[in-house]
C-alpha cells in the first residue's frame, strides 16, 4: 500500500481555509504592491491635476465586492483559520495563522483605515486649481505621505503573507 501524502492527511476544511487565506493575503498584499511599484509613481509624473483627478477616481472606485473580501476578510479568514489549526492540534501552524492575522489587521487594514483613508477622503473633497503651481502643492503633499503609509501597509500585509508560508509548512504537524 503506498502512503498517504502527508497534505492529504490535513482535515479538508483546515486545508480550504488555509488556502482561502494564502488567497486573500497574497491579493491584498499584491494590491498594495502594485502602488508601490507602479501607480504612485506613474501619478507623480503626471500633470498634477491629472494625477489628483485620477487618484480621486480610482479612490471612489475602490470600494466595491471585488475588493471588500481580500480587504476586510483576510484577518477574519486568517482567524478562523488559526482556530481551525488550533482545534486540530497544529499549534505552530496556529500560531503563525493568528500572527498573520494581527499583523495585517494593526499594519494593513488599520493603518489604512487610519491614515490613507481619511487622507483620500480629503483628497475627494479637493477641487482641482487651474493653477499647476497649486495643484502641484496639494499633489507633492499628498502623494509622499500616503506613499509612505502605503509601504506600511505593503510590508505588514508581505509579512503576514510570509506567515502563512510558514504555518504552511508546520501545517502537518500535529502535537499533543
Amino acid at each position: 500500500m503506498t502512503p498517504q501524502p502527508q497534505f492529504l492527511k490535513i482535515p479538508p476544511l483546515l486545508t480550504s481555509f488555509a488556502f482561502l487565506s494564502l488567497v486573500l493575503c497574497g491579493a491584498i498584499f499584491g494590491f498594495f504592491y502594485a502602488w508601490i511599484c507602479s501607480t504612485m509613481w506613474g501619478l507623480d509624473t503626471a500633470e498634477p491635476t491629472v494625477a489628483i483627478a485620477a487618484m480621486q477616481a480610482m479612490n471612489a472606485s475602490v470600494r466595491n465586492a471585488v475588493f471588500a473580501p481580500a480587504f476586510f476578510g483576510t484577518p477574519v479568514i486568517l482567524f478562523v483559520t488559526a482556530w481551525l489549526s488550533q482545534t486540530q492540534r497544529r499549534k505552530l501552524s496556529a500560531r503563525a495563522f493568528l500572527a498573520a492575522g494581527i499583523v495585517y489587521l494593526i499594519g494593513g487594514l488599520g493603518a489604512t483605515m487610519a491614515v490613507n483613508v481619511p487622507m483620500n477622503e480629503a483628497l475627494a473633497l479637493v477641487e482641482i486649481p487651474q493653477s499647476t503651481e497649486a495643484a502641484q502643492q496639494i499633489w507633492t503633499d499628498y502623494s509622499a505621505k500616503w506613499q509612505v503609509w502605503n509601504i506600511a501597509r505593503t510590508v505588514a500585509s508581505g509579512i503576514s503573507l510570509a506567515l502563512i508560508g510558514v504555518a504552511f509548512l508546520h501545517l502537518k504537524e500535529v502535537k499533543a
